[in-house]
């Protein structure tokens, strides 16, 4: 039996983490976990409003830097709201896939990248743009396109069509 049918039969302990108040388990889709995360509440309802559930429901695997509800607080007033709306659904799918990656990228990954970058990395993300990833006191930082910058937070959280690292700021592609 193969180690996930062992962990959805509950014959084997999962190792899960901790986000926003609820387990993330590895053997969950990386939706089916974070819709239990307080702290994504406004990231969920963004990706339903832009119809990218099913996307992120999908094998992959894929890697998301998941911008807390703190993080969307941080945008102008307004700016979650006005994304929300239908007729803004392009724009915010555009945002939205500019925090996921194509493939399984733990932190180690990163690491090594950023150590082979010289202190940088460029990632490129499922839409095309760039990402630069770097760090500070140990800690992993994400640089967008406009130089904005998101801490992350908590890495490695696994799942089982991929890896979600929390971060506290959201990154914004170029205009």
């Amino acid at each position: 039996m193969s180690q996930n049918a062992m962990a959805q039969n509950g014959m084997m302990k999962e190792e899960t983490k901790m986000v926003g108040g609820a387990a993330m388990y590895p053997s969950k889709n990386i939706v089916e976990n974070a819709i239990n995360s307080k702290d994504h509440t406004t990231l969920v309802a963004a990706v339903k409003a832009a119809g990218l559930v099913d996307v992120l429901m999908s094998e992959g695997p894929f890697t998301v830097f998941a911008p807390t509800n703190d993080a969307f607080n941080k945008l102008p007033k307004g700016t979650v709201e006005t994304l929300l709306k239908e007729s803004n659904k392009a724009q915010l799918q555009t945002i939205l896939k500019y925090h996921v990656v194509a493939g399984k990228w733990n932190s180690k990954d990163v690491i090594k990248m950023i150590k082979k970058g010289k202190g940088k990395a460029e990632i490129k993300t499922i839409t095309g743009g760039m990402l630069t990833a770097w760090m500070k006191d140990g800690n992993v930082y994400l640089t967008d396109e406009n130089g904005n910058s998101a801490q992350v937070t908590i890495a490695d959280v696994n799942q089982s069509n991929g890896v979600i690292h929390v971060i506290d700021a959201v990154l914004l592609p170029k205009a």
